[in-house]
């Protein structure tokens, strides 16, 4: 290998007796180990020491069962060979792939979904078993030995502070100016922490690079393969209208009083819906926006391309395949207006309430009381996890979860009686929008929430029957909170034993 060509990206000539294959570093890896590994979203993961595992384990037939940490989700390299190779015991706290979403709920591996801001605590404190290799990706090492992360930083401070061991992947495919995006915090455990010091989004507060050191790095891989990233979902006429009543809501609370001309810190989640409002916000008249979100997408990056914001604040930048060669054409456009912070900061509940974000997320299914489901079809099946929502929607300012009045090709209503899993309750819900129109909760008592839903978000073909469930669950039952505990769940029984909720 001709390490001439790498001194820009391992800075210390020792470091060059660790480079190895990805078979080589492999072999750091033991049954019943503990691996966290780099990555969000999924961007910034390893992969060629994860593909050279699940290879090794399906040639050799050797036992191998790992628990697996991450910041979020990880691309096929990882959470798909993995899954595929039957090595994954544990994982947390979030995922999206298919191979592995059907191992979890076959309960051939155990999923703990987790708020993501909560990960970093659990293993800080020992709560979960410690980890023994954290595995990494990164634009460089310093002289130091310090990693500075690709495209997700995510949990890997904390990963590589408790490691025994690290793997280093050096990805050349990366370009190296984005070194400087990175802003590395950490925190002290309680009861040594002190307040988070960002005051506003643009607050750098850390190091470009996350603490490491030589001694710790066993194994250094150069790789240059690109994130499997997701390609963008289309924006549908429904994540249109959508789009356009949130849009609407914003301008009412600024003419009320209740938000500044140029809002508050945006965070967004991810889809078709997240995309269609951001993108929506290119062509209305709020200027001098700011995010404070978790993952940057294609619609953010427009969102700083055509200058209606000045900034976003992020613990990953997550573009569709074709966004991300973009990305990476325009680096420098975007140096100075994007923040990679790990996910203990990015999704800090103390941050979110200082800064008083406005949190928009994706809800499965929400009832009549405003409580949302947002991971769990039908009630046991994940879909993929709770991720950061609950993070920022107890804490924002203001918090909207959106969904289409109907899946399934109206088979199901996403307004239900009774929502078949709860991942935020009615008191961390303040406003729900669908296509058909805006429900703002807050200050309402369960009964004014439930008309308020009904009358404002439900799809015409089932607003009916919701009216006829409340009318007859208020004169049946007790006034506060009125149900039909024989009805609540009914429908979503009609619909696994009819295919129609109707």
């Amino acid at each position: 290998m001709d390490f001439s060509k790498l001194d820009n990206r391992i800075r210390n000539k020792e470091l060059f007796n660790k480079v190895m294959t990805a078979e080589e570093a492999s072999k750091f890896i033991h049954d019943e180990m503990v691996i966290g590994v780099s990555g969000f979203t999924p961007s910034g993961y390893p992969k060629a020491v994860p593909l050279a595992l699940a290879e090794r384990v399906k040639q050799s037939g050797e036992k191998m069962h790992l628990a697996l940490y991450s910041g979020a989700s990880l691309g096929p390299e990882v959470d798909g060979a993995w899954a595929e190779a039957g090595i994954i015991a544990k994982r947390l706290p979030y995922q999206t792939n298919s191979k592995l979403r059907n191992s979890i709920n076959e309960g051939e591996v155990e999923y703990l979904d987790m708020h993501l801001s909560h990960t970093p605590q659990y293993v800080s404190y020992g709560i979960l078993p410690k980890v023994d290799v954290a595995i990494v990706e990164a634009v460089a090492i310093t002289e130091e030995g310090h990693i500075i992360p690709t495209m997700g930083v995510g949990n890997t401070p904390v990963f590589v502070k408790q490691a025994d061991k690290v793997i280093v992947e050096i990805n050349t495919a990366k370009p190296l100016a984005l070194e400087g995006m990175a802003d590395i915090y950490m925190l002290e455990n309680p009861p040594h922490r002190k307040p988070i010091p960002i005051t506003k989004p643009d607050q750098r507060i850390g190091t470009t690079y996350i603490p490491c050191g030589n001694d710790k790095i066993v194994g250094i891989v150069i790789t240059d393969l690109q994130d499997k990233t997701r390609p963008l979902t289309p924006v549908d006429d429904i994540s249109k209208k959508i789009s356009a009543n949130i849009l609407k809501f914003l301008e009412k609370e600024v003419k009320l009083g209740r938000l500044p001309k140029n809002l508050l810190p945006i965070q967004s989640g991810v889809g078709s819906v997240a995309n269609a409002v951001l993108y929506g916000l290119c062509d209305s008249d709020f200027e001098d926006l700011t995010c404070y979100t978790e993952v940057v997408q294609d619609s953010m990056l427009e969102l700083l391309r055509c200058k209606k914001a000045k900034l976003a604040s992020t613990t990953s930048i997550s573009p569709s395949p074709e966004g991300l060669v973009k990305f990476e054409e325009e680096i420098e456009f975007f140096k100075d207006k994007i923040i990679l912070r790990p996910q203990e900061i990015s999704n800090h509940p103390e941050v979110a309430r200082r800064l008083g974000v406005i949190a928009m997320n994706t809800a499965l299914e929400v009832d009549i009381y405003g409580n949302v489901n947002s991971t769990h079809v039908m009630g046991s099946r994940m879909m993929n996890g709770i991720g950061g929502s609950g993070d920022f929607a107890r804490n924002a300012y203001l918090t909207i979860f959106t969904t289409a009045s109907t899946a399934k090709n109206g088979n199901i209503s996403s307004i239900v009686p009774m929502v078949s899993h709860v991942d935020h309750t009615e008191h961390d819900v303040m406003v729900i929008v669908t296509e058909q129109g805006v429900a703002d909760l807050r200050g309402l008592s369960p009964k004014e929430r439930a008309l308020e839903i009904i009358n404002n978000c439900v799809h015409p073909d089932y607003k009916p029957m919701l009216l006829d469930y409340y009318k007859r669950a208020y004169e049946s039952a007790y006034k506060h909170t009125p149900h039909i505990l024989e009805e609540a769940l009914s429908w979503h029984i009609k619909f696994m034993k009819t295919g129609s909720m109707k």
